[in-house]
């Protein structure tokens, strides 16, 4: 059975670009909205043109938008000329949300600000993405994935005492700000009985630092700023990364029964009761002595032996892998987390996406059509609202679309 479709018969306008936005908009499309990405005619969305095949990005094609954007009908509308301007807000009037990520004010000066087209569609919902909200003394700001995660704290966390500040290897506050946002528009649509329009104000910076939970709450709560530790767990030890015979093994090993059992698996029984480890506080105090001793226990196997067995003994414990290994592993290649679309036009060839990654009545969600050509959808939109074959020709000689 296919998965339900909970956004279904919901119409979504994607102005947005790059990843936060269109990150947000892939979930809602997977979530059964109807997703129409307004582009700029001519280059569309500037993740049209990055990723790591030049001829992708030379096609409009690149693999960043192919990326988040299947399931999408796309529209080219200008939004600086009267006659783009007048499309749009026929357009807004068939929609229930509207989502961009441009700069706090850019709408506005456009003269299509919430305030505005709240009046032609009264209950829509508007979601503004920026990286750091509509107001404040940061707003105008630009912001990108690597500046949001220096200034929230997340680069100053990453990495070893030694090594630290690091950025997270993908662009982890844009995504984190996309599901966000996604997460404030399903909640707008569950109001049945709204009828005024809603206002979502999404901080990149705000979205991560609440996702920072234990980082901040330690310092807030308890007064103790976090710092780097690099693979190693703040709360227990032994409970992070160990290197293996042949590569490195991630050891969860947080409560005092699953050090025990760590320690009867290694063969070193002896270290249940030696006073550096007997207690929690003891371990994290001599973390270093007790992970060396661990690695040269480890070192006798390799990491996805010492997997099995430390999870059958009830350890928690996982191998350190690589994109393409965990891909190609059952527990994700069985799960339908991977969508492929066959001979994607612009590209010339199949295409594999991944998808939210959750399931609805034991389906993984789905979407019916590959991330769509620039404009490919441009005329078909017009003549649903009302365009006849003469407007839509007179739109394009005036460079409105």
């Amino acid at each position: 059975m296919p998965a339900p479709k909970p956004l279904g018969g919901r119409r979504v306008l994607d102005l947005t670009n790059v990843l936060a936005g269109p990150f947000c908009c892939h979930q809602l499309a997977h979530l059964g909205a109807e997703v129409i990405k307004v582009e700029v005619p001519g280059s569309g969305d500037l993740a049209r043109q990055l990723g790591s095949d030049p001829k992708l990005n030379e096609a409009l094609m690149g693999v960043s938008f192919l990326a988040q954007n299947a399931g999408k009908r796309s529209i080219t509308l200008n939004l600086k000329s009267d006659d783009g301007k007048e499309a749009f807000l026929r357009l807004v009037a068939t929609a229930d949300v509207l989502v961009e990520n441009f700069r706090p004010g850019v709408m506005y000066r456009l003269g299509l600000g919430f305030d505005h087209l709240k009046t032609v569609r009264s209950d829509l919902v508007y979601c503004a993405i920026s990286g750091f909200g509509q107001d404040g003394p940061m707003r105008d700001l630009p912001a990108y994935d690597q500046i949001v995660q220096g200034l929230s704290g997340i680069m100053s966390i990453t990495g070893a005492p030694d090594t630290a500040p690091y950025r997270v290897g993908f662009p982890v506050a844009d995504t984190i700000g996309g599901l966000t946002a996604a997460m404030a528009v399903s909640a707008a649509l569950a109001e049945t009985d709204r009828t005024e329009p809603r206002f979502i104000d999404v901080a990149m910076l705000e979205a991560v630092l609440a996702t920072m939970g234990w980082a901040v709450s330690n310092y807030l709560i308890a007064g103790n700023p976090p710092r780097p530790l690099g693979n190693d767990n703040v709360t227990a030890s032994p409970s992070g990364t160990f290197a293996t015979a042949d590569g490195l093994l991630n050891i969860a090993a947080n409560k005092q029964e699953q050090f025990e059992a760590v320690c009867r698996t290694v063969g070193r029984d002896d270290l249940i009761a030696d006073p550096r480890f007997a207690t929690r506080l003891a371990r994290l105090e001599n973390r270093a002595e007790l992970s060396a001793l661990l690695t040269e226990a480890l070192s006798a196997e390799d990491a996805a032996s010492w997997e099995t067995k430390f999870n059958e003994a009830g350890v928690p414990a996982g191998r350190v892998m690589t994109v393409p290994d965990i891909l190609a592993a059952p527990q994700i290649a069985d799960r339908g987390m991977v969508e492929t679309f066959a001979n994607v036009p612009g590209v010339g060839r199949d295409v594999s996406v991944v998808t939210p990654g959750i399931k609805l009545d034991g389906a993984p969600p789905r979407v019916s059509d590959p991330p769509p050509e620039l404009g490919q959808d441009t005329e078909s939109i017009l003549a649903e609202l009302g365009y006849s074959p003469a407007d839509i020709a007179a739109l394009r000689d005036s460079d409105a679309i």
